[in-house]
């Protein structure tokens, strides 16, 4: 809280030019004598801000005196010590950028600001990477960045989830999009009549060649925007596989919170410490192999083909280890 108001102090300074100790109480909300204990502080620190006195003085910063990071509340800097830890920023070879630029907002902070924000920076580390020592990053993330920034036609070699094979095509890179660890390109195809908008993941790219021909890009993208509009008609269009369920109490939650399960209603069986539930899966298959991850915590209760599934499944299982 101190570290924001003393940033708040600078700000006020540096935009208004004099102020009297009642007049930054009443900005602040705070009392004068608070005033008076953060300008010593900021003196401390090095800042040269003084008071003079009489009718028309007040606090004040010397001549020429600018303070870099103007406006930033402690919040805001933490934010940004936290994304230096990010592995988008190494897939993105900006470690080092990053890192000297980490350097010099620390070494622009007034000293009590600059303690908080160590404090943050030395507790909390950031790991987008999985549990699996298969690196998600493509080969090709490098090419594609350059494309996205000069603005220039890329030829790239690509094979579709389904596809056995992979297609040659020549697409204009509008945007890179980090989910996780996973990083896609937003693109749009010269042969596209239309809806030109494609996404690809950059993990299925077999090729990438930057070509010197450039594009124009529409000025009325926005990539963010884009991105949560194609994540909505993807859910949108996934399968659905609805079912009713029962599942020991204590199991719930985990089986509520899998990544294929949506939860429609549920309501707890007192006398049997369950959760009777409809859900929807994509699939019968996923449906079947959800269910039985769970084994006697879990009963699929209907359809009557989500059942004959699951009891197929078993005696296969059964007859596996019979002898």
């Amino acid at each position: 809280m101190r570290a924001d108001r003393l940033l708040s102090l600078l700000s006020l300074l540096q935009a208004r030019g004099r102020m009297t100790s009642k007049q930054l109480a009443d900005e602040l909300e705070i009392s004068e004598r608070t005033v008076h204990r953060d300008m010593e502080a900021l003196a401390a620190a090095g800042i040269p801000v003084y008071a003079e006195r009489g009718a028309s003085g007040g606090w004040q910063l010397s001549e020429g005196y600018r303070n870099r990071i103007t406006g930033m509340t402690i919040g805001e800097i933490r934010s940004l010590l936290l994304l230096h830890s990010s592995s988008v920023v190494a897939d993105l070879g900006l470690n080092e950028p990053s890192g000297t630029a980490l350097r010099k907002l620390l070494s622009a902070l007034p000293e009590p600001v600059r303690r908080d924000a160590e404090y943050v920076r030395e507790r909390i580390h950031i790991d987008g990477a999985g549990w699996r020592s298969a690196p998600s990053r493509s080969a090709h993330l490098q090419t594609v960045q350059e494309a996205v920034w000069e603005q220039r036609k890329l030829r790239i070699c690509y094979r579709g989830r389904e596809a056995d094979e992979s297609t040659e095509r020549t697409v204009l890179p509008l945007g890179l999009v980090a989910k996780t660890s996973v990083w896609y390109m937003v693109a749009m195809e010269d042969s596209a009549e239309e809806d030109p908008f494609r996404t690809f993941r950059l993990s299925r790219l077999h090729d990438a060649d930057m070509l010197e021909e450039t594009f124009v890009r529409p000025e009325d993208f926005d990539l963010a925007t884009h991105w949560e509009r194609s994540m909505e008609r993807f859910k949108s269009n996934l399968p659905r596989y609805p079912a009713k369920v029962r599942v020991a109490l204590a199991r719930w939650e985990a089986f509520a919170g899998e990544r294929y399960v949506k939860t429609v209603s549920c309501e707890e069986v007192q006398e049997s410490e369950a959760i009777e539930a409809v859900v929807e899966f994509n699939t019968l298959e996923s449906a079947r192999d959800i269910v039985m991850k769970y084994g006697r915590d879990a009963e699929a209760l209907a359809p009557e083909e989500l059942r004959a599934a699951v009891r197929a499944e078993c005696a296969a299982a059964a007859a596996l280890y019979a002898e």
